[in-house]
């Protein structure tokens, strides 16, 4: 069974945060592996996809950006395939039927919702989307839907742990002292990052109070989710891609 983790805070919203539990990939990627860019079968892919979809918004169309670690919002009116898919790191829709997703292994996930005006959004934000506005952007763009940031509500999946996540001098160099709290310092020129709690500030900074971060670590659980930082520390070729989805009710 695919397993789909769900936050209450977008409770009457269908979404979902994948594991990589319930899927047919094999070898390193194993499992649910939803990565389009992934070296894996194309046939297996799409096969997870299809599933978790149909565990999280059956009968919707499901659309993706080709991430590419910007900033960048787009608002989708229609669906487009996956062999065309543009560039950017967030979706905003007022579309019922439409799926939005995201692809992770360690950024984070983040899933947005104004049930009020019913609009959405989902952004990938790893550090350098975060630092470069993705989400102070996917806001804004909730906003030109007809969203008010103070009824939006986010909810941040499983993303890589501070302590999990070690940067050294010239990273830590590239945030502002205001910053200085989501950095611990492990040992000399290494410092932990604290990447979920950065998101949540960054949310916070665009005007949305209520944020439900899961707290899973994609590096320290290998069971449930992949994780681009472990597949690198082994030495591994390749890696799988975590799936998350939200969509808003389709007219009957």
């Amino acid at each position: 069974m695919v397993e789909v983790l769900r936050s209450a805070a977008l409770a009457g919203i269908a979404h979902g945060f994948c594991t990589r539990q319930g899927g047919v990939s094999r070898g390193a990627v194993a499992g649910l592996n939803a990565g389009l860019g992934s070296d894996d079968d194309p046939a297996a892919v799409a096969e997870n996809r299809a599933r978790a979809l149909a565990a999280i918004a059956p009968g919707a169309v499901m659309v993706a950006p080709y991430q590419v670690h910007s900033p960048d919002v787009l608002m989708v009116t229609e669906p487009w395939p996956d062999s065309a898919r543009p560039p950017a790191d967030a979706l905003v829709t007022d579309r019922p039927g439409i799926a939005l997703s995201i692809l992770t292994a360690d950024c984070a996930p983040v899933l947005l919702a104004d049930c009020e005006a019913g609009v959405i959004g989902a952004a990938h934000a790893g550090w350098r989307g975060a630092h470069g506005g993705v989400l102070e952007n996917t806001v804004a763009a909730m906003v030109r839907l007809g969203a008010r940031p103070a009824h939006i509500v986010a909810a941040i999946g499983p993303t890589i742990a501070q302590v999990s996540y070690e940067v050294d001098d010239s990273f830590r160099a590239g945030f502002t002292p205001a910053d200085a709290r989501f950095f611990a310092r492990r040992a000399p020129g290494k410092w932990q990052f604290d990447l979920p709690a950065y998101v949540a500030q960054r949310l916070r900074m665009a005007g949305v109070d209520e944020i439900d971060d899961l707290a899973l670590d994609t590096y320290t659980d290998e069971a449930r989710f992949y994780s681009f930082r472990r597949a690198t520390h082994r030495g591994e070729a390749s890696y799988g891609r975590l799936l998350c989805v939200i969509a808003l009710p389709q007219t009957p």
